[in-house]
């Protein structure tokens, strides 16, 4: 059986993993069908489709992509919000017009419904995975301050914990791209550089902005450990005055130039 982190503020259930009756909220959603595919020497291809009907029942994915998705390590609910994440291995095939791509690797899985104000809060939100095997999650959210959301880290033998204390702290460029982070949480000190960025734009009802920089990140960690996976930084309307800085993951150090 899958474990579950219990927090004890609501209780995930095995019905979760299907749709949610849609709610009376004007900014009520269920979890978007966003693809995106980086490659080096080779352009963006993005698919960003919040209309795409859910697959059939056993079905592996939207037209597109064959995938085998197994768990590792168990699930992760957030605090008091109807999300969860899901660190993963994946193996299957991506079907682009002619080309077949296969892919063997790791991941992560999120599913979240309810009320969702994307012109509100920024945030970063990461996942990546270690060559060694370690798998982590977390997410800091800012609102003029920065308030420490949920994380995890999944050790090598599988074991998969909550993690408190989170911290994050990012340099954008002029471009107002991110180019570089610092991450910490729960004694692994990571600094993130994204060489492939899949940026999105969201549109509120009342017509603001919202930038979502997502990008396919490199990370390091301070005793040379080294992997990849996705980093998000999202701008809404007025992100600037919020705190991405200071003394969130200690002083950032000198951008790498390489």
């Amino acid at each position: 059986m899958v474990p579950i982190i219990e927090h004890g503020t609501w209780r995930l259930e095995p019905g979760d993993e299907g749709p949610h009756p849609v709610g009376s909220e004007q900014l009520w959603n269920e979890s978007w069908y966003w693809a995106y595919l980086v490659r080096n020497g080779a352009p963006l291809v993005l698919v960003a489709d919040n209309d795409a009907p859910l697959p059939d029942a056993g079905h592996g994915g939207p037209e597109g992509a064959d995938s085998r998705l197994v768990t590792a390590g168990g699930v992760y609910p957030y605090r008091a919000m109807s999300r969860y994440e899901v660190p993963a291995s994946v193996d299957g095939t991506i079907r682009l017009g002619d080309e077949h791509i296969r892919f063997s690797g790791y991941g992560e899985r999120d599913h979240s419904w309810g009320e969702r104000d994307w012109w509100n809060l920024s945030w970063l939100w990461t996942a990546g995975r270690l060559h060694d095997g370690t798998a982590f999650h977390g997410v800091q959210a800012n609102l003029g301050f920065a308030l420490a959301w949920p994380s995890f880290l999944r050790v090598p033998d599988g074991t998969l914990s909550h993690r408190d204390g989170f911290r994050a702290a990012t340099r954008f460029g002029p471009d107002d791209f991110p180019a570089f982070s610092e991450l910490a949480l729960g004694g692994l000190d990571l600094t993130v550089t994204p060489p492939h960025f899949a940026p999105v734009v969201m549109t509120s009802p009342d017509g603001r902005l919202a930038h979502f920089p997502r990008a396919m990140c490199r990370f390091e960690a301070a005793d040379g450990r080294a992997g990849y996976r996705w980093t998000e930084w999202h701008r809404p309307p007025g992100w600037q005055r919020h705190d991405w800085t200071a003394a969130q993951a200690g002083t950032l150090r000198q951008e790498p130039t390489t």
